[in-house]
């Protein structure tokens, strides 16, 4: 086994440890480490401000979401732009409270993607490619033992973390995309916002033997988007693809670190409740699937699915150099297997 391999599969097995012994007491530190910052956020702001960023837990808005140009899609809260450097700070101070500090390096470069696409597309370009066009909501009133969650949204991202009576959930829909998806040119040339992901995925399809690889592709032509509907439930997708139990050992670290790939943009805290659902659900019902073509700079797409969850990666227009990629929770999205619990648990 290669030596970055190791690392990572160290790295692994770091978080499911965290998962399996603190990862409650650790959830309890980042709940009032998020609680803090999205009160001082709120704090910060104008009456009006405030009026546009904050929201009741209950509002319809809460379950909106997309990570399309807001051109297309009309979104509620307050965008960077409208914020002073004070209240930036602090919101993005709120942002760093949810992703760990590759994840918050992997969502900045996103936004910067975005401006670097209006240079790129010019002055005849069909959106603004603005990147400060990123809106900040809260939902419910921030503490450490109530439910209430907050969101950041925009072009090619969206970040959604819940707290029910004060306990973290898995905080999905995750969606992380990017265009340019590399950099090709100026002082940024190279730059790959999702680099590892991608690259764990094409990691793990070099790896298969010829047989392997007959039954992880799927089709040759890969999709034209994500096949996850933009609805605030999604079900498992149809279960193809080469299984984590078909897998040797080597392999199958290489199909866990596509996975770390995805785990490791959220907190700690959030990551280790993340593991400690995929390992309570046995990893051997983990499947990856490929479609389109399998050098990079093709056309392509793959998926990894679990009982639990649903990760997805499209590379599919710009020449191909634009991906859609995200995670999905089939019974958490929003908190919903929480909140279902709490309302089980109230006196009727």
């Amino acid at each position: 086994m290669k030596q970055s391999t190791v690392v990572r599969s160290s790295l692994v097995l770091g978080l499911a440890l965290l998962a399996g012994l603190g990862a409650e007491r650790a959830a309890e530190r980042n709940v009032s480490a998020m609680a803090e910052s999205a009160r001082s956020f709120l704090s910060s702001l104008t009456a009006e401000q405030r009026v546009r960023a904050a929201f009741p837990f209950d509002a319809a808005d809460r379950l909106r979401f997309h990570f399309i140009p807001p051109e297309t899609f009309e979104r509620q809260g307050l965008t960077i732009k409208e914020m002073s450097a004070a209240q930036r700070q602090l919101a993005h101070a709120l942002l760093a409270s949810g992703l760990s500090q590759r994840g918050h390096m992997t969502a900045m470069q996103i936004m910067e993607a975005e401006g670097i696409l209006a240079t790129l597309e010019g002055p005849d370009r069909q959106f603004a490619r603005d990147g400060e066009a990123y809106y900040v909501s809260v939902f419910g009133t921030p503490s450490t033992d109530g439910t209430w969650g907050w969101r950041w949204e925009g072009h090619h991202l969206s970040l959604h973390f819940t707290v029910v009576d004060g306990d973290m959930t898995v905080s999905t829909p995750t969606f992380l995309s990017a265009s340019p998806a590399e950099i090709p040119s100026g002082p940024r040339r190279g730059m790959r916002p999702l680099a590892r992901q991608e690259d764990a995925g094409r990691a793990l399809l070099g790896a298969l033997d010829p047989a392997q690889r007959e039954v992880a592709i799927i089709n040759e032509v890969a999709p034209t988007n994500i096949l996850a509907a933009m609805e605030p439930e999604v079900g498992p997708l149809a279960s193809e693809g080469v299984p984590a139990s078909a897998l040797n050992g080597v392999q199958r670290a290489l199909l866990m670190d596509i996975v770390e790939a995805y785990t490791s943009v959220m907190a700690d805290e959030i990551a280790a409740l993340r593991w400690e659902r995929i390992r309570e659900a046995d990893t051997d019902g983990i499947t990856f699937a490929w479609a389109g073509g399998t050098l990079r700079g093709e056309v392509s797409y793959f998926r990894v699915q679990g009982p639990t969850f649903l990760i997805e990666f499209d590379n599919t227009a710009r020449d191909p150099n634009h991906v859609h990629s995200g995670w999905r929770d089939h019974d958490g999205d929003f908190g919903r297997d929480l909140l279902r619990e709490h309302v089980g648990a109230l006196p009727h």
